[in-house]
């Protein structure tokens, strides 16, 4: 059996092979900003696998995951910006340097004391300058809902917060109160609906929020959830012979009841 060093030092090898001249034509053609939205896509993937608990298919993906990084890492190793070994070699150098709590003489006995330890050696030790805001610490480049769930966090972080779930479920009923209002208005507004739309949207994350629950995640199991009974849905409709239209919408809907007893 391979150790860990030689099963990367043979992805690596591989890696190099498809780059090369006489290489893959798909593989050599990618750049860093062709293949990144793949890295969305397979960590979302990988969290499926954890979330179903199928370990075979939580470790293709975490291999799908460590190609995407080694991919990426290599082209700019080609181009002369940094090698495998830099990426490599940062990342453990930042683990050491960011926990002295463990590697040093530092003392950090909670994760919170962790956290704040974390933050302090970013600005005192690595000269990153002082977010003037607390919610600089939020990447711009994240998706909405992951967005709005980081920066909800980073302002509670603040003490800018509810004191409890109560008022983010009150504060729900009332966007969801306003947003129907907006788009049941003739002549409704298309901007206003939006906003409407999307405070009612905001609000829901706080509710998750303040549940301790990662909005994301649980948007990934609701889609997976309706996902099988539409399938439950379609394979009955096909079995019974009727077509999907809106006109068979009470059958589709005593199917998708179906589903739901199933446990799907």
């Amino acid at each position: 059996m391979e150790t860990t060093g030689e099963a990367f030092k043979r992805l690596y090898g591989i890696m190099q092979k498809l780059r090369a001249p006489d290489g893959c034509p798909w593989d050599r053609e990618q750049t860093p900003a062709s293949v990144r939205g793949n890295l969305i896509e397979e960590a979302y993937e990988c969290v499926e696998a954890i979330n179903e608990g199928d370990q075979a298919h939580v470790k293709e993906e975490l291999g799908d995951l460590y190609l995407l990084a080694t991919f990426i890492s290599y082209m700019y190793e080609q181009d002369g910006s940094f090698t495998v070994a830099d990426v490599l070699g940062t990342v453990s150098d930042k683990l050491v340097r960011r926990h002295p709590h463990v590697f040093g003489q530092a003392q950090a006995d909670t994760p919170d004391e962790v956290i704040r330890q974390w933050n302090d050696i970013k600005v005192s030790v690595e000269g990153r300058r002082r977010k003037d805001s607390a919610l600089d610490s939020v990447s711009k480049a994240l998706p909405p809902l992951e967005k709005a769930y980081k920066l909800q966090k980073a302002a509670a972080k603040a003490g800018f917060d509810w004191d409890d779930a109560t008022g983010p479920w009150d504060k729900l009923a009332e966007e969801a109160s306003e947003a129907r209002a907006v788009c049941q208005a003739p002549q409704a507004d298309r901007d206003r609906i939006e906003d409407e739309l999307g405070d009612l949207l905001f609000s829901v994350v706080n509710v998750a929020r303040k549940h301790k629950v990662d909005p994301a995640l649980a948007l990934h199991r609701a889609l997976e959830k309706f996902s099988a009974r539409f399938r439950h849905v379609e394979k009955r409709m096909a079995e019974t012979g009727q077509p999907m239209a809106p006109g068979a919408l009470a059958v589709m809907d005593g199917f998708w009841d179906e589903a739901k007893r199933q446990g799907l």
